[in-house]
């Protein structure tokens, strides 16, 4: 028998998607992953579970969207996040493409470079090269999206955190 769950990446990466009818049952997904394998981490899940509770999905989907579709510093794109609009990003997104498919992520309608895809990824990456993609791409690109947060009592700030 196979293990079915999520890798912590993974699990994070569903909070980061367009919230659908299943969010609830992917944060508590979630939540149970890390409470296993990252507990603090676990215990900023349930802080965004918390200040999202009650919320209908049409709700937490205006949300997603105010957070991260109409501000594009808050954009979930790392080679964004990293490059803009230089010419760099599209290598950038060409490395990225050949990464997922290499471990066997198929790309959504979201760009390669997006955190639902690179997420996953890293928890199929080992040694130097998940420290590679953290260490040059993820922590930077996160950094700056973090920024935007500061003081403005986001629930999405935790699942980035």
């Amino acid at each position: 028998m196979t293990d079915t769950r999520p890798g912590v990446f993974e699990a994070v990466s569903f909070l980061l998607h367009y919230p659908s009818d299943r969010y609830r049952e992917r944060l508590d997904q979630c939540a149970s992953v890390l409470t296993e394998q990252e507990p603090e981490a676990a215990l900023r899940i349930g802080r965004f579970g918390a200040r999202t509770e009650g919320l209908p999905v049409e709700a937490l989907q205006e949300l997603f969207t105010q957070t991260f579709d109409l501000d594009p510093v808050c954009s979930l794109e790392v080679g964004w996040q990293l490059y803009g609009e230089e010419y760099a990003r599209g290598n950038f997104l060409v490395a990225m493409r050949s990464l997922l498919r290499e471990h066997g992520i198929e790309e959504s309608g979201e760009l390669p470079d997006h955190l639902v895809h690179l997420l996953p990824l890293l928890d199929r990456l080992e040694g130097p090269d998940r420290s590679e993609v953290v260490g040059q791409y993820i922590r930077p690109a996160l950094a700056k999206m973090l920024k935007p947060f500061q003081g403005k009592k986001n629930p999405y700030e935790e699942v980035l955190q």
